[in-house]
C-alpha cells in the first residue's frame, strides 16, 4: 500500500489491497515538500507498501531522503491523442506505446481521445481500447468527434463529420462496453441536445466543444447535463461584449470544468488566468490534447486522416495551417503553471490530479495522495523538473534518491 504522511501526522487506516501487492518492497519518500488535499507540508514523508499509500510506516520500510524535491499525485489526463511517435488510432502496441510515452512524463491515468474517422472504424478502435482499459493500461475513452461544427472543426477531416445522431453516438458507447468516459459535441447541432441527455444518463461526460453555439445555446446543453467545456477558449467563438458566446457560459457555470492546454502555444497567458480567476481553482483540468510527436520530436505524422507538420514543437496541418492538438506533456504543463503563470502548486495539483480524478468519478484511487490510494506519484525538483515517477507502486522513471 501506499500513504503520505505530512510532517510526521497520522492519517486513516489504509483500505486493505484485495489484489497481492506486486509494488516496490516498503518504501518512505522523507524531507519533501508533500502536496496534500489540506496543503502542502514542509518536511514532509510519504509511505509506500506494495501498490498503495500507507497510513503509517511499513515494517522493514527502506527510508529515501527526498529533502529538496516535491512530491505530487501522479497526473491525470483527460484528453490525449497519443505520444512517442505512436496515435491511440493505431493498433494495441502503438496505443501501448504512447501510454507508456505519457507515463514518462508523469501521467499515471490517462483517457485516450480518439479524433474524426470513419464511423466504422471508430466502432472498431472503441473495441481495442476497451480492452486495454478493462487490463488497466488506460482509464476509459473519450471521443472526440465526428459530432462537432464544420465551422470549428480544428484538425478533424470535414468530410467525416456529422451531426450528433443520439442513435450514433449510443453506438459508440455501447462500442466501448461501459468504458466511454466523454464524448465532444458540437451541442448546437441537430441532435444535440438530445445526445447530451443520452450521455448523461448511461453516465457518460457531454463535453461542449468544437461548437459554434450561442451563449444561449450553451446555457441550454449545460442544462441538459454538459459539463465539460472542451480545451476552452479553443475550436470556439470568442467572448463578444454583445455576444458572449460559450466561453462566458462555461466560464459562469459551477457545474462546468474547463479542459486547459497550457503549452504556450493554444493559450495566451492572460486567458488562462482568466480562466481560473472565473472558474476557480476547482473547475480547472489542464489536458496535453497531445498528438504523436509528443514526446517524438518534429517532423511530419498524422493525425486520424490528415497530415500534421511539427515544427519547433508546435502541431499545425500540412493544408490550411490549423492548429493539430499539442506536443504537450503534463510535466511541461506543469512546471510552466508555476514557474511562468505563477499559479500556486497547490491550484496547479488540482488541475493536474484532483479534479480531474473527481470528474471520471475516480477520486477514491486516484488524485491525491491520501491512505488506501493507489501509490501513483511524481518527483520534482526545487526547479520543477521531472526527476521521478511511480504508478501502483513501481518506479515508472526512479528518481535515483538516496
Amino acid at each position: 500500500m501506499a500513504t503520505p504522511l505530512g510532517a510526521r501526522g497520522t492519517a486513516r487506516p489504509a483500505t486493505p489491497d484485495p489484489q497481492p501487492a506486486t509494488g516496490t518492497a516498503p518504501l518512505v519518500l522523507s524531507g519533501a515538500d508533500v502536496v496534500l488535499p489540506t496543503g502542502t507540508v514542509k518536511d514532509g514523508r510519504v509511505a509506500v507498501d506494495g501498490t498503495r499509500i500507507a497510513a503509517g510506516v511499513p515494517e522493514h520500510a527502506r527510508v529515501v531522503d527526498a529533502t529538496g524535491h516535491w512530491v505530487v499525485p501522479g497526473f491525470i489526463d483527460i484528453h490525449n491523442h497519443g505520444g512517442g511517435g505512436a496515435a491511440f488510432s493505431g493498433p494495441a502496441d502503438d496505443v501501448l506505446k504512447a501510454v507508456r510515452a505519457h507515463r514518462a512524463h508523469g501521467t499515471t491515468t490517462l483517457v485516450t481521445s480518439t479524433v474524426t474517422d470513419d464511423m466504422d472504424f471508430l466502432v472498431k478502435q472503441a473495441g481495442l481500447l476497451s480492452e486495454l482499459a478493462e487490463q488497466g493500461e488506460i482509464a476509459g475513452i473519450h471521443f472526440e468527434g465526428p459530432f462537432i461544427s464544420p465551422c470549428r472543426k480544428g484538425a478533424h477531416s470535414e468530410a467525416l463529420l456529422r451531426d450528433p445522431d443520439p442513435a450514433e453516438v449510443r453506438k459508440l458507447i455501447d462500442a466501448a462496453r461501459g468504458r466511454a468516459r466523454m464524448v465532444t459535441l458540437a451541442t448546437e447541432l441537430p441532435g444535440g441536445i438530445d445526445s447530451v441527455r443520452l450521455l448523461a444518463e448511461h453516465g457518460v461526460i457531454a463535453a461542449v466543444g468544437h461548437t459554434d453555439a450561442t451563449y444561449e445555446q450553451t446555457v441550454a446543453a449545460i442544462e441538459a447535463g454538459a459539463t465539460v467545456a472542451t480545451h476552452l477558449f479553443n475550436a470556439m467563438p470568442q467572448i463578444g461584449h454583445r455576444a458572449p458566446g460559450p466561453i462566458t457560459a462555461l466560464l459562469e457555470d459551477e457545474r462546468v470544468t474547463v479542459e486547459l492546454i497550457n503549452d504556450g502555444t493554444h493559450l495566451h497567458p492572460a486567458s488562462l488566468q482568466l480562466a481560473f480567476h472565473h472558474a476557480g481553482a476547482r473547475r480547472v483540468a489542464f489536458i496535453t490534447d497531445a498528438m504523436d510527436a509528443a514526446g517524438a520530436g518534429d517532423g511530419r505524422y498524422l493525425l486520424g486522416p490528415l497530415e500534421v507538420e511539427v515544427s519547433e514543437g508546435v502541431a499545425r496541418l500540412v493544408e490550411g495551417g490549423s492548429i493539430a492538438g499539442s506536443t504537450l506533456t503534463m510535466d511541461r504543463a506543469f512546471k510552466r503553471a508555476v514557474t511562468v503563470d505563477r499559479l500556486p502548486v497547490e491550484d496547479v495539483v488540482a488541475a493536474v490530479s484532483a479534479n480531474p480524478a473527481k470528474l471520471l468519478g475516480m477520486y477514491d484511487t486516484v488524485g491525491s495522495l491520501e491512505p488506501g490510494k493507489d501509490a501513483d506519484l511524481v518527483v520534482l525538483d526545487e526547479h520543477f523538473d521531472l526527476k521521478g515517477v511511480m504508478r501502483r507502486g513501481e518506479w515508472v522513471v526512479d528518481p535515483q534518491l538516496g
